[in-house]
């Protein structure tokens, strides 16, 4: 739905007399506030004062004995309504977004090291996938609260959504004082170790700069985003990134793996929490293989099982003890059928790569009867775009992206 906007201004007649003059003042007219919306071409404003036949009002006062002149004003109301249009040219703005927010998985993630900060330092390859939430922002006419709301029940929707903490930063950082109606179609699950709710503070960061006019460069978005979390700076590149440090330094690559390699995903009702699967970790116990060595077979050869390492597999395989069970049927069952089985991030997603279809015993064994199932494919975004939900021609820039 396009969205409009009704203007109503009234035209007052300014008359002359002999002694003295009687107009209402321009300046003390009330002028009804304008919110942002989208103009396609020029402002009504101008068209309709363009087609009136007066547009210069004089108005006239003089000395009634000797006839002299004391004041003249004359009024150019096309021109001033022309300056006023432009002013709300300017300042229009969108009023909607619909944006994509997709996932991601780690295609191998070692872990190199504990910082002194408590935090570890890995390397991994991530890459953003097709399965996302769809969000959805209207400016509030609030100038100090946003209102979330979701499809799924358990989602915070206070100051611990990271949505609200993105637009939290993007107002300390920028000064723009926009808040939101946001709406999230959740299709990520939580708990995942897939990047949801990371991608959903990235998508509100981009959101919120195409509401202020793009205010801030892409860089800026990525660098403030690494203050709320780890995995969001990813987001900002173009969708296959060498992530190093506690993931927030962000080496765009081009993708190392055909776009249209199929996947199934496979989370069991199971959530792990990051948390507990780091204080599990042994460091003694991890991959010793060069991250930049497995890059570069992935780049040459493909996914293959070998490649595809993730050194918190065994913290989160004691944290839920059924998720080692259910990789290693997967792999079993899928010989042949799958390139590598693996864990995405810290679980408890386990990824099948090369094929979308999942084995059969998820669906004759009772224990999987409520496992999460989708297919994807690797994706990526064009510069100055967001990310498109598959088999959709809208762009998001700062002009377009389902915008009304």
């Amino acid at each position: 739905m396009a969205s409009s906007s009704h203007f109503l201004c009234s035209h007052h007649s300014y008359a002359s007399y002999e002694s003295k003059t009687h107009f209402n003042s321009f300046r003390n007219a009330k002028i009804p506030q304008f919110y942002s919306f989208k103009l396609n071409g020029s402002s009504s404003f101008r068209r309709k004062n363009q087609s009136s036949r007066i547009h210069l009002i004089r108005a006239t006062a003089s000395d009634a004995t000797t006839g002299k002149k004391q004041v003249e004003v004359v009024y150019d109301r096309e021109e001033k309504f022309n300056k006023l249009a432009d002013e709300v040219d300017r300042n229009a703005g969108i009023s909607r977004l619909t944006l994509f927010s997709p996932c991601k998985i780690n295609v191998f993630l070692r872990i190199t090291g504990k910082r002194a900060d408590g935090y570890h330092d890995l390397a991994s390859l991530f890459h953003v996938i097709s399965l996302g939430d769809k969000i959805k922002f209207s400016l509030s006419p609030s100038k100090s609260t946003d209102r979330l709301s979701t499809n799924v029940p358990g989602v915070p929707l206070d100051e611990r959504n990271l949505i609200i903490k993105a637009l939290n930063l993007f107002r300390k950082k920028t000064g723009v004082d926009n808040y939101f109606w946001i709406h999230l179609d959740k299709k990520v699950p939580t708990g995942a170790g897939l990047g949801g709710g990371s991608s959903n503070a990235a998508t509100a960061l981009w959101a919120a700069n195409q509401f202020s006019g793009c205010v801030a460069t892409e860089k800026d978005l990525q660098e403030w985003s690494g203050e709320i979390g780890s995995d969001i700076p990813f987001f900002f590149s173009h969708g296959s990134a060498y992530c190093t440090g506690r993931g927030e330094v962000v080496e765009d690559i081009a993708p190392p793996v055909p776009l249209d390699l199929p996947m199934v995903l496979i989370k069991p009702q199971e959530a792990c929490p990051t948390g507990e699967v780091y204080k599990r970790l042994r460091m003694d116990q991890t991959s010793q293989i060069d991250p930049l060595v497995l890059l570069e077979k992935i780049s040459k050869g493909g996914i293959s099982q070998d490649v595809c390492v993730n050194d918190l597999e065994p913290p989160a395989f004691e944290v839920v003890p059924s998720l080692k069970r259910l990789k290693q049927r997967i792999a079993a069952a899928g010989r042949g059928q799958y390139d590598a089985v693996f864990m995405s991030g810290s679980g408890s997603t386990i990824v099948g790569v090369g094929s979308p279809d999942p084995p059969q015993f998820l669906y004759d064994d009772d224990d999987y009867t409520n496992v999460f199932l989708s297919e994807a494919k690797f994706i990526t975004r064009s510069p100055n775009q967001w990310y498109l939900e598959p088999h959709s021609t809208d762009e998001s820039t700062c002009s377009s992206q389902n915008v009304e």
